[in-house]
C-alpha cells in the first residue's frame, strides 16, 4: 500500500491520541468523516496501525524500580532460544525483551518491578530458573530522560509503498 501525507498525519495524530474521535481527526487531518474512517480501516486492515493501548504511570501505580537486564545463553540453538522466549513472554514485569548483538548478552530485557525485593524474586524465582541462562547483568533506572511511544515519520515521502 502507498501512503500519501494524510496518511501520514493519520498516523501521527493516532499515535498521540489514540481515543481521538473519527470526526475529530477528519478535522485534524483536512478530511471529512466518511473518507477518514475509510483511511484508518484500510491503514488497519495494512497492518500498519496493529492496536490502540491506554498508557499507564508506572510510578502511581508502585513500579518504581525499572531494570535493564542482559541474559546470556548457554547455547545458541534455535529450541534453546524458542523455550527462552516462550517462558520470559509469560512474566508480566518484563515490558520489552529482544534478541541482540554487540555485548556479551543475547537478550536485553527491560522489566518494571515495584522494588529492588520484588527484583530479587524475580531473578531468582524467575530468570535464573529459565533452562540455559547462564548469566545475567542488571542495570537499573535512576531517571527516565525521554519516553515516547510516537514513531518517526519523516523519512517515509509521499506515496511510499509500505
Amino acid at each position: 500500500m502507498k501512503l500519501d501525507r494524510i496518511d501520514r498525519r493519520i498516523l501521527d495524530v493516532l499515535q498521540r491520541d489514540g481515543r481521538i474521535s473519527n470526526l475529530d481527526l477528519a478535522e485534524r487531518v483536512g478530511l471529512s468523516a466518511t473518507p477518514c474512517a475509510r483511511r484508518v480501516k484500510r491503514l488497519e486492515d495494512s497492518g500498519l496501525i496493529i492496536g490502540t493501548v491506554t498508557l499507564l504511570d508506572q510510578s502511581r501505580l508502585g513500579l518504581k524500580l525499572t531494570a535493564y537486564i542482559g541474559i546470556s545463553m548457554d547455547r545458541h540453538t534455535p529450541d534453546r532460544f524458542d523455550a527462552f522466549e516462550a517462558q520470559v513472554r509469560d512474566f508480566p514485569e518484563v515490558m520489552e525483551c529482544s534478541v541482540v548483538t554487540g555485548q556479551s548478552a543475547d537478550y536485553l530485557l527491560k522489566a518494571v518491578i515495584p522494588d529492588m525485593q520484588h527484583y530479587e524474586r524475580f531473578l531468582l524465582g524467575k530468570l535464573t530458573r529459565i533452562p540455559g541462562v547462564t548469566g545475567v547483568h542488571s542495570s537499573f533506572e535512576l531517571r527516565r530522560v525521554v519516553q515516547n511511544t510516537v514513531l518517526p515519520l519523516d523519512h517515509v515521502e509521499n506515496d511510499t509503498e509500505v
